[in-house]
């Protein structure tokens, strides 16, 4: 295990180092659409050296008119669910690989506390990843404080990236 890891405190660690250096090794690129995140995602993946010829960037899109306008999220899915659907998550991480031209976009969405969002229940998040002829989304139902959910968010966005890019576990 390299010197940097996302450990979200349920034991599940997301080894930073080993994940930049296996899409550096297949050439692939990444980039981040990050609501509830709020670059989280974006800061685990450039904690290591190097990752710039990996991580494209990343884009904070915290309210819903700038998911539809900077990433292409469906404004009337938006206005009829809200911001914490599975295929916002999924819109998310398409949208920020089209924009970024990166090989694999991850998308994260959800509610982090105190309260509701959008009718669904503290700890609901989705995440995404999207790539040509690869999109997974995965639902969370997440314990714990604002802090813990986000944690746990990014966690869960690399794990799905490296489960989706092939890396060996």
């Amino acid at each position: 295990m390299s010197d940097v890891a996302v450990d979200d405190g349920s034991g599940q660690v997301v080894d930073i180092g080993r994940l930049i250096a296996h899409l550096r090794e297949r050439g692939e690129t990444v980039a981040a659409a990050e609501s509830l995140t709020g670059g989280l995602v974006a800061a685990a993946l450039t904690q290591v050296g190097g990752s710039s010829v990996v991580f494209r960037g990343g884009i904070v899109a915290y309210h819903s008119d700038l998911k539809s306008s900077l990433l292409g999220v469906d404004a009337e899915l938006l206005a009829a669910g809200g911001a914490v659907q599975a295929e916002v998550a999924r819109q998310l991480a398409r949208g920020v690989r089209g924009r970024t031209r990166a090989t694999w976009g991850v998308g994260t969405t959800g509610a982090a506390g105190p309260e509701p969002s959008d009718g669904k229940a503290v700890g609901t998040v989705f995440v995404a990843v999207d790539a040509d002829g690869v999109c997974r989304v995965r639902e969370l139902a997440l314990l714990g404080d604002r802090a813990a959910i986000r944690g746990a968010t990014v966690t869960a966005a690399l794990r799905l990236l490296g489960d989706c890019s092939g890396m060996p576990s």
